[in-house]
């Protein structure tokens, strides 16, 4: 191959790259994150809670520095993401049901749910003792924020059923009507609890 046909082939690729790399690295990019602001502003700016207090995407640990619950926030189901909903570290534990070091941590939870919340370890959900495959889930289901109400409820100082229809209010249906269960996030109805009281 003449030096000529190499100079020009280097050219042709070059100038390929060059118009591809704007078109697609920057043309493309400008016309998706314009097109997600306008329809669909929220969800494309985070999805942020009011104040900036997180996402709704992503959940949240309600401890305080010793890792302890607080006893007037709905806890979250457990993270296996880093030291606890770490974006960075998205991930689930990845052991098997079987696993004994899964099976203790599990029963361990359990223990400490019913515990606190003052029921037999039979009636603790699921979601209370495990985590969900991303680590993330800002969600907990309807039976685990029920289980909870009277705690809330007693450290807040509120009536128990001003707690309880806060909670029912605050219900998302399955998606698409079919797809998953019901379920409540736990940071918006925490948020909404601080708002009600001012905080």
């Amino acid at each position: 191959m003449s030096t000529r046909t190499t100079l020009r082939t280097t050219g042709v690729a070059v100038r390929a790259m060059l118009v591809l790399t704007l078109l697609l690295g920057v043309g493309y990019t400008l016309l998706v994150t314009g097109i997600g602001q306008v329809l669909l502003p929220w969800q494309t700016n985070g999805s942020m809670l009011a104040g900036e207090r997180g996402s709704t995407l992503i959940g949240q640990s309600f401890t305080d520095a010793e890792g302890d619950a607080l006893p007037q926030y709905f806890q979250s189901r457990p993270s296996a993401a880093g030291d606890g909903y770490d974006g960075a570290s998205s991930g689930g534990s990845n052991l098997g049901p079987e696993n004994p070091d899964l099976v203790a941590v599990i029963e361990e939870r359990r223990a400490a749910v019913a515990e606190r919340e003052g029921v037999d370890p039979s009636q603790v959900p699921a979601d209370a003792v495990t985590a969900s495959a991303s680590g993330l889930d800002p969600h907990i289901s309807v039976a685990y924020a029920l289980l909870q109400v009277p705690r809330v409820a007693e450290a807040r100082g509120l009536p128990e059923q001003d707690v309880r229809d806060l909670v029912e209010s605050r219900i998302q249906g399955r998606d698409l009507g079919f797809l998953g269960e019901e379920r409540i996030n736990a940071a918006e109805l925490n948020l909404a609890l601080d708002d009600r009281e001012g905080r």
